[in-house]
């Protein structure tokens, strides 16, 4: 069982088109489906759960997403204390609202110190701002005299990357919804060594057996982590 999934949940609109439905009842349905798979996870003993929420590039319905972000903290977060449930939020917070800033932030202060599963949320989030960050911090440092630059290495730059939030930064395997083949930007110096799934199923309609299919695939393939077989 991978220690760590990530996923790009996709097809919310498309979903919701489908249905000639608006597409916040996309965003609805993609929530719910996000909650069934923090249960799944959590009963099944993955211990990490990352989900892109939407990307530093692509500020779009950004006011009914930020309500529904809002809405949701407040929904499950007493469950999620109970559960042992940790939250933390990787992404450029400076562009999100003040109150829903004040709001993952007292989230994740109220479970930062739940062990069972965490919930990462990406939001406002890309990889290269995540490398880009992290150059910046290290760069601080070494004017600042804390580190010196032949200390620079890829372990200084990975305490820097935002994932250095939990414990288990690389996610075993990467689950991609709606027919799309690619990462978009997504945790891209975390993804070096992760195994990809990719589903044809819009994010709303991903559930268990989808997520049983992509677990069993992740357990059939020989890691390697570049290296050669013997």
């Amino acid at each position: 069982m991978p220690r760590h999934v990530a996923v790009i949940m996709d097809g919310n609109v498309r979903w919701a088109r489908q249905r000639g439905l608006p597409s916040s009842a996309g965003h609805e349905a993609g929530v719910r489906s996000l909650r069934e798979l923090v249960e799944l996870c959590c009963r099944w003993g993955v211990k990490v759960l990352t989900v892109f929420a939407f990307s530093y590039d692509n500020w779009v319905e950004v006011e009914f997403l930020m309500k529904l972000f809002e809405k949701s903290i407040k929904s499950e977060l007493e469950g999620f204390i109970s559960e042992g449930i940790r939250i933390s939020m990787i992404g450029d917070s400076s562009r999100l609202p003040k109150t829903l800033q004040e709001l993952v932030s007292d989230a994740e202060d109220r479970t930062k110190n739940n062990s069972n599963f965490q919930l990462i949320v990406a939001v406002s989030y890309s990889g290269k701002y995540d490398v880009v960050q992290a150059c910046k911090s290290i760069a601080q440092k070494v004017k600042d005299d804390v580190v010196r630059r032949d200390d620079i290495d890829k372990s200084l730059i990975e305490q820097e990357l935002e994932t250095s939030c939990t414990d288990y930064p690389y996610p075993g395997i990467l689950i991609r919804t709606s027919r799309e083949l690619r990462v978009s930007n997504f945790l891209l110096w975390q993804l070096a060594y992760t195994e990809f799934f990719f589903v044809q199923t819009l994010w709303p309609d991903f559930g268990k057996a989808e997520f049983v299919d992509a677990l069993t695939s992740f357990q059939q393939r020989k890691r390697r982590y570049g290296r050669r077989d013997s």
